[in-house]
């Protein structure tokens, strides 16, 4: 099996490439994830990426031996491939609002939450109203289109000119997947994209090995094989469904914050909140809710700061600080009590980020321990806010972010060392203290 799997982990603010063994990072590169606001909409700057991928692999296996390749990004990200392998259009920054323009014609044509497990979102999280106003704003360009690859497959099929697709990246509200016939949506069919929708394969697949140019530029063994990848939250989530009893759920953190629940309650999600119906690596539904956590808290904080004073006083953030998405996406925000300086406001925004965690997780229908990955892993005033709010334990994993260990799994390797390696640490609510703010939140909040 690999020893040693270089992780390309490409997130909606940052893109590294880390190299990972035994379940832990043992070297990271990192780069912005620039978008280009130019022509002809804003759009990633996949080129400078491509080159900071090669660059890095090159770098890192002069270092350590790499024995193999995975993929794992964001989510509402799509590439169409003309019939060289090039782009046929650039790949759209889904926070661009060109696909709403649109909305009153696409709405007519996509399928119901019940069949998708995909709420309606704004601007281009819905990949199907990406691709229906990609496909009638660029008539000409979209007409080039031979293939229709996911994001982590665009990757994949750079390093190793396979073109793919995989279902936990089709299943993220898309609108383009029946999670309960396992298959493309009505709409798929409807708008004439089957036919162009790439082979479906298996996260784990080994796709082939890399391209004779690939190797020549790295110095990788011409025989690395590349694996098909994986939508982010589900490679945070994979290790913990390969090792950890139900019921759990995990809260995968970064620009967002995903709470995905296995073996929770049955609950009758609301797409007007921001829940979904994800698919994990093993092609099965997970209840989950979300809000776009880490960007809220860029906007809000960034210092150390009392806790209680905080704790004691009035203040309170109250929902939502970014609007159109999440379980509060039509609420203003606002402060309760006197705003705080900056540093009371850290404590304060750390609060609020527990709080819509809480409700995220009450949505998803979740049971058991909270298991967190990522960012906010060590921020421990939001752990232990969440502990206090939930009523149940909170797992902070050590590795600080899982996507690229469960991106990893996906090449094979040490399966069990998932439980060794990382050093997770278990919080319980703090105290009455810390219960009482959360019931305060509440009240304010309803």
């Amino acid at each position: 099996m690999p020893r040693t799997v270089a992780v390309i982990d490409i997130g909606k603010t940052n893109a590294k490439l880390a190299l990972v063994a035994d379940a832990a990072e043992t070297a990271v590169r990192r780069t912005p994830n620039a978008v280009l606001r130019e022509s002809p909409y804003p759009h990633y700057d996949t080129e400078r990426l491509w080159q900071f991928i090669l660059a890095s692999l090159a770098e890192l296996n002069r270092e350590t031996r790499i024995d193999a390749i995975s993929v794992t990004t964001h989510g509402a990200t799509v590439a169409l491939i003309d019939a060289d392998g090039a782009l046929a259009l650039p790949i759209l920054d889904y926070e661009h609002d060109g696909p709403d323009a649109l909305a009153p014609q696409y709405d007519a044509h996509r399928p119901p939450f019940a069949v998708t497990g995909t709420p309606r979102l704004p601007i281009g999280l819905n990949l199907g109203a990406q691709l229906f106003w990609q496909a009638r704003t660029f008539p000409h360009e979209f007409a080039r289109t031979s293939a229709i690859l996911m994001y982590p497959q665009y990757w994949a099929f750079r390093l190793s000119g396979v073109r793919a697709n995989e279902v936990t990246s089709l299943g993220c509200h898309t609108d383009l997947w029946d999670w309960r016939r396992s298959d493309y949506s009505a709409l798929v069919d409807r708008m004439g994209w089957r036919r162009l929708m790439a082979p479906i394969r298996a996260a784990s697949d080994a796709l082939g090995p890399i391209l004779p140019e690939i190797a020549a530029t790295t110095g990788l063994d011409p025989a690395t094989p590349v694996h098909c990848g994986i939508h982010d939250s589900n490679a945070s989530l994979l290790p913990h469904l390969i090792v950890r009893k139900q019921p759990f759920s995990v809260v995968s953190t970064g620009t967002w914050v995903i709470a995905m629940a296995i073996g929770g309650e049955p609950v009758e999600l609301d797409p007007g909140r921001d829940t979904l119906v994800n698919v994990n690596a093993l092609g099965a539904p997970v209840p989950s809710a979300r809000f776009m956590g880490g960007r809220e808290f860029e906007m809000l904080v960034g210092a150390e700061a009392d806790i209680a004073a905080v704790l004691a006083s009035a203040t309170m953030l109250l929902p939502a600080v970014q609007q159109g998405s999440g379980p509060f996406a039509s609420r203003q925000s606002g402060w309760v009590g006197e705003e705080p300086g900056r540093g009371r406001r850290v404590v304060a925004s750390s609060f609020y980020l527990a709080m819509m965690t809480t409700t995220a997780l009450e949505l998803a229908g979740a049971r058991g321990p909270a298991i967190v990955e990522g960012p906010l892993a060590a921020n421990t005033v939001f752990l232990k806010m969440l502990a206090a709010a939930t009523g149940r334990d909170v797992v902070a994993t050590g590795a600080g972010t899982g996507t690229s260990v469960g991106a990893a799994l996906l090449a094979g390797g040490d399966q069990a060392s998932t439980t060794r390696a990382v050093d997770d640490v278990t919080i319980s609510s703090p105290g009455e203290v810390w219960d009482d703010y959360a019931r305060r939140w509440r009240e304010a909040v309803e």
